[in-house]
């Protein structure tokens, strides 16, 4: 579900907190200097007034003004890193450190969301959904063969070997997968553990079950409501990294549903922004519940795998039970 109104303005004044405590460390900085190298200050003070009275002559008509003070600024310039070295410090000392040098703890670089600020915001609604939880437990270090035998040891084997090609081809290769088979069998769990690897490639990742993402998109939930969140909600679902969404056909179906869906998948695709999709419907089911173009955009854009053997939940359970 997307972050609400009170949430997003608290990660926004945890970047406002960044910055304070950035400010407030280069101050702390720049008193050390003055105190115990009183001819930095000097040389400050001289940077202001030689600033001032060049912008008068260039007001004045003075031609040569801005290239004199350029010239001035630069030897100025030399003459404080040459003292800061002097005096053990390094040349970049007094310059405002940040989190993230890309926005400057703003949270916003060229008028959009920095990647930190995306990171942050998946972050929060992992930690809502339990999948932060999941994902440590959820990955290709747990991936096991034993529950599988036959075909469908085979169609797991190739999926795997899928998903690890996915994973290392991400960055440079657009590719969608769908995932479907028998219930139980695996499928949320490779997705799970393709979504562990993007992330911690520092990618953005956005899941969502079918309907979550259709509640979502329709704007029927509490936070999509304001028509600006609404707005960056589908923003950040067009312009993920990755996108995935899990158990299709467990939502409520109507032509709005199958139109806001099939806007989603196209609007990604055009974008070439990978989609991970994951169903306990047959193919023949997906044509019968959602529109020809669904189901077109999605057998001739994405690549198919089914995934069957045993409900995995079911056999651990009836293990324990045993013992």
């Amino acid at each position: 579900m997307p972050l609400t109104n009170q949430q997003y303005d608290s990660i926004l004044r945890e970047y406002e907190e960044k910055q304070n405590l950035s400010r407030r460390n280069q101050l702390r900085r720049i008193t050390e200097i003055y105190e115990k190298i009183p001819e930095y200050e000097e040389i400050e003070r001289t940077v202001s007034s030689v600033s001032v009275a060049q912008a008068r002559k260039l007001l004045d008509g003075d031609g040569q003004a801005l290239a004199d003070l350029k010239e001035t600024l630069h030897s100025l310039s030399g003459k404080k890193a040459a003292l800061l070295h002097a005096a053990g410090y390094p040349a970049d000392y007094l310059e405002p450190e940040y989190a993230c040098s890309r926005c400057r703890d703003t949270g916003y670089r060229d008028g959009r969301k920095c990647i930190c600020l995306k990171q942050r915001i998946v972050s929060l609604l992992y930690e809502q959904s339990n999948l932060k939880e999941i994902l440590e437990k959820e990955n290709f270090s747990a991936l096991s063969y034993e529950y599988y035998q036959g075909e469908d040891l085979e169609r797991f084997r190739q999926t795997v070997a899928a998903c690890l090609h996915f994973v290392r081809d991400f960055d440079h290769t657009y590719r969608n997968l769908f995932f479907y088979g028998t219930v139980g069998a695996g499928k949320s769990f490779l997705s799970n553990c393709i979504a562990r690897e993007i992330i911690e490639a520092g990618r953005l990742v956005l899941y969502f079950s079918a309907s979550g993402l259709i509640d979502t998109l329709s704007g029927s939930s509490q936070a999509a409501k304001d028509r600006d969140s609404l707005h960056g909600i589908s923003q950040d679902l067009y312009n993920c990294d990755l996108l995935l969404i899990d158990d299709l056909g467990t939502e409520y179906t109507n032509a709005y549903v199958v139109t806001q869906l099939f806007s989603c998948l196209n609007e990604r695709h055009l974008r070439r922004k990978p989609t991970l999709i994951s169903t306990n419907l047959s193919l023949e089911d997906l044509r019968n519940k959602y529109s020809e173009r669904i189901f077109s955009r999605i057998t001739s854009n994405y690549d198919m795998y089914k995934v069957t053997g045993p409900d995995i939940r079911m056999y651990r359970k009836t293990l324990l039970i045993r013992k």
